[in-house]
């Protein structure tokens, strides 16, 4: 697939006063790409559709660039201690993405370019916890690589953490543009995760990401590059044929990454949704054919009363003992850091 390119960019005023911001602000100007001002990154207005649903997908191709003046960085678990802000929003269109319902009605995707402020934080926190480790996540509220391109922070952020004795980050992406990071300076540093999944998934619920074999590649090239590396497979769906479509895609992943790799890191999601999250999929994605049937599924409770559907205990436990089983198979030192 093609790198993501805005149809339409707004830049904050004060933007303008970062070297990144300038860049941009040249650089779209140059390619003749739509620029216009906003006052706030938080509050833009005027993008063109005429429904909701219109202007949901020219959000989704619209870049903001702004100051992320807010520097009190999340809380990141159970992936890292924090969440460190590069940008905000996702040019997929994954069905079920969480996105879908914590972005509401600002689907466009943010930039922010005063990255030296968003360091000195990250530097703080790391000062706040000495002598331990603190571990940053920079894909809570996005997925960084699909924008390194054209921001190049995330290179800049991977350097930052180079140099950081007690400092680390991880990111996770479903993007295969990854040669702009291959030479950074990460000192082993930065664990780059890939987000994968049977072919069924990514074909029906993934637009707009990368194709598994693209995912499989970059992973393999990061990996040559001496990062640390990870997989997160998430949703874990079941479908006709699941069982052997994921023991493909571990196969696949086996045959193609270095036979010294050093054991990967598993993360495995399996599918649920909430009530809200399933009505603006619909609305969103009318054709979609996710499977939200709240009757076939068990209630779990979570935080401020919110309810999340999630498959029955049996067809967990088919999905976390498969799963388990065959990344040992396939891997046999890696590590599963966790199932839900």
């Amino acid at each position: 697939m093609k790198p993501f390119q805005p149809d339409l960019v707004f830049f904050e005023p004060d933007s303008l006063n970062y070297p990144l911001g300038k860049k941009l602000y040249q650089q779209f100007k140059e390619q003749r790409v739509e620029v216009r001002m906003t006052t706030s990154h938080n509050r833009v207005t005027g993008i063109p559709g005429e429904n909701d649903l219109e202007k949901y997908r020219v959000a989704k191709r619209t870049l903001v660039v702004g100051i992320r003046k807010t520097l009190k960085f999340e809380t990141s678990k159970p992936s890292a201690e924090y969440a460190i802000p590069l940008a905000t929003g996702c040019m997929g269109h994954c069905h079920y993405c969480y996105l879908q319902t914590t972005m509401g009605n600002r689907p466009y995707i943010r930039v922010y370019v005063n990255l030296d402020e968003i360091f000195a934080a990250a530097k703080h926190y790391i000062a706040e916890r000495e002598p331990e480790i603190t571990h940053f996540e920079a894909a809570c509220t996005s997925d960084p690589v699909g924008l390194e391109h054209i921001t190049g922070s995330l290179k800049q952020a991977i350097e930052f953490f180079g140099q950081e004795p007690l400092g680390r980050l991880r990111f996770v992406t479903k993007f295969h543009t990854v040669d702009g990071l291959l030479d950074a300076q990460h000192n082993g540093h930065t664990r780059i995760r890939f987000s994968i999944n049977a072919d069924t998934v990514i074909r029906q619920y993934e637009p707009a990401t990368a194709r598994l074999d693209e995912r499989i590649e970059a992973a393999t090239k990061v990996a040559y590059s001496k990062y640390p590396i990870g997989f997160i497979i998430a949703p874990l769906m079941i479908f006709d044929g699941w069982e052997a479509e994921y023991d493909d895609l571990l196969f696949r992943l086996r045959q193609s990454l270095p036979v010294d790799l050093p054991p990967p890191h598993f993360e495995l999601i399996s599918h649920r949704f909430t009530k809200t999250a399933k009505r603006v999929i619909e609305e969103r994605y009318p054709k979609t054919k996710l499977e939200m049937d709240e009757e076939k599924r068990k209630k779990k409770w979570g935080k401020y009363g919110r309810v999340k559907y999630i498959y029955q205990d049996e067809e967990r436990n088919a999905l976390k003992s498969h799963m388990e089983e065959r990344i040992h198979h396939h891997f046999p030192n890696a590590e599963i850091d966790y199932f839900t």
